[in-house]
């Protein structure tokens, strides 16, 4: 789905490790392993030459980097964000503990970004990962919360100067374990009869919507039912493109190594969104499009890929994937307010989305409009049900508590390697952890999880307005509950729903 603007790969990650010493331009790091590991890896990124990465990561990398992340996709994946972002300037440091560092820096086009290094605990001296996200510009007179019994009301005045000022409208969740530290709402679900936000409103989740459809393809890979080395021709016969039947894997299409594209374009914008209400649908908005690279040689966004996954969780489980779901991923996890509605259908407590993102350029300043003319009659696999945050503060429970899957897709689901293909790894099970995200015009949703803490932020306007407040959310509860003694370990988002570098989401 088009995003709001170009944005980063929301929670990409990229795991590594760096026992390299070197000194950053103008950079202030902390004179620490971890602080001359940040600095070797900003010069290897800023000078962006594939071998000059390709030897870092060889040199770095944790030993079981190679079931978790080809190396080629790491450098390929780092040169696409450098690409984006230009050169790296460091503006300060924004955490630094034995498990997380954390830098917020300039790119070379004037965003603000911020770099999250995950320290391992088993390899002392290396890194696991490294996490890219939009960061806010720095704000010097900022009140950073400085206890749990803090956040709520230094979150309520955050969306009503949020509101204020048209950057968000929607709801925020954050909780420790099954704490509920902060639950604060601010401004419309619905403009045109003054229906303010509830705790409960019902929003659209976009690209999260592909964490459900990872989830299916995982309970069915569980039960013998599918491979992830089966071919899309062995699932569905009678899939209408022999190349992708031929070529693409199950496999291909859960990490965007399908070579397949997306669905929105010239077709998209021509066919009435009133047709388009099943995976099936959206079939022609695609099918007939050639591979844009041989599988498994490169990555990129597709939300095609993920409708097939729908089309394939259909055929494999004889249900709609839509009923699949909902019985067998919202059911056990009880979320109740959760699901893929039509848009003509009345449903109660549910946020009209809103987008500045219409019509010609003089119109920039004027009030946001509704979507309807952007979405389609019905979300699919790749995105567009509906939930709300205590439904998806239930769903994390579920998950973590293996009431989804199984321990070793559960553990594969938060960023682990895919039972069965990693000989080497840690003994004991690491804490949760995952971040996705989904935007679009008038869509906006933010799911982080990460270890006893999760965060929720939804939106009912243009990206970054849930984004944005989800992580800054995020980062005063790391504060916060570091401060009463909690373990803080940075998120793993990518590829469970996020956006790669440019794209956006739906």
């Amino acid at each position: 789905m088009r995003a709001a603007r170009p944005a980063l790969a929301l929670l990409s990650w990229l795991l590594l490790c760096s026992p390299f010493a070197a000194q950053a331009q103008g950079a202030d790091l902390p004179d620490t392993p971890a602080g001359r590991c940040a600095a070797a890896y900003l010069g290897a990124f800023n000078g962006g030459e594939e071998a000059a990465l390709r030897g870092f990561f060889e040199a770095c990398m944790v030993k079981d980097f190679p079931a978790r992340r080809p190396l080629k996709d790491a450098v390929a994946t780092t040169q696409g964000i450098r690409a984006q972002t230009g050169r790296l300037t460091l503006e300060r440091v924004s955490a630094a503990s034995d498990t997380l560092l954390g830098l917020i820096l300039k790119t070379e086009r004037g965003e603000w970004v911020e770099l999250s290094f995950r320290l391992s605990a088993r390899e002392p001296g290396r890194f696991e990962g490294i996490r890219f996200d939009e960061a806010d510009p720095p704000e010097s007179d900022e009140v950073r919360p400085e206890t749990l019994s803090g956040l709520p009301g230094a979150v309520s005045a955050l969306l009503k100067s949020r509101w204020e000022t048209g950057e968000f409208s929607g709801v925020v969740l954050a909780a420790v374990g099954d704490r509920v530290v902060v639950h604060e709402c601010a401004g419309l679900a619905d403009r045109a009869f003054m229906v303010p936000v509830a705790k409960d409103t019902k929003f659209n989740l976009g690209s999260i919507n592909k964490l459900f459809t990872r989830i299916a393809v995982a309970q069915l890979a569980e039960k013998g039912r599918l491979s992830l080395d089966d071919t899309v021709g062995k699932l569905l016969p009678d899939y209408p493109n022999p190349e992708v039947a031929a070529k693409v894997t199950v496999r291909h299409l859960l990490d965007f190594t399908s070579g397949m594209g997306d669905f929105f374009g010239e077709k998209f914008e021509a066919t009435p969104k009133d047709r388009l209400r099943d995976n099936h649908d959206y079939l022609p908005l695609f099918a007939a499009d050639p591979l844009l690279f041989e599988p498994g040689t490169s990555r990129r966004y597709s939300n095609a890929g993920y409708v097939v996954l729908g089309l394939i969780v259909e055929r494999v489980s004889g249900r709609s994937y839509y009923d699949y779901v909902r019985e067998n991923v919202f059911g056990p996890a009880g979320m109740t307010d959760t699901d893929s509605y039509e848009a003509d259908v009345p449903v109660s407590n549910l946020a009209e989305g809103y987008t500045r993102e219409w019509g010609k350029a003089e119109h920039a300043g004027e009030p946001p409009r509704s979507n309807v003319y952007s979405r389609p009659a019905r979300g699919s696999s790749a995105g567009g049900g509906y939930s709300t945050a205590p439904d998806l503060l239930k769903f994390a429970g579920a998950l973590k508590a293996g009431r989804l899957l199984g321990p070793g897709f559960t553990r594969w689901v938060l960023g682990g390697p895919e039972p069965g293909r990693a000989e080497s790894g840690p003994s004991e099970p690491e804490p949760p952890n995952l971040g996705v995200a989904g935007g679009a015009p008038g869509i906006n949703a933010f799911l982080a999880m990460e270890g006893d803490f999760v965060v929720i932020s939804l939106a009912n306007l243009d990206p970054p307005s849930a984004g944005s407040v989800g992580r800054k959310v995020l980062g005063w509860l790391r504060d916060a509950g570091e401060g009463a003694g909690i373990p803080v370990r940075p998120a793993e988002g990518e590829p469970k729903g996020a956006p790669p570098p440019g794209a956006g989401a739906r």
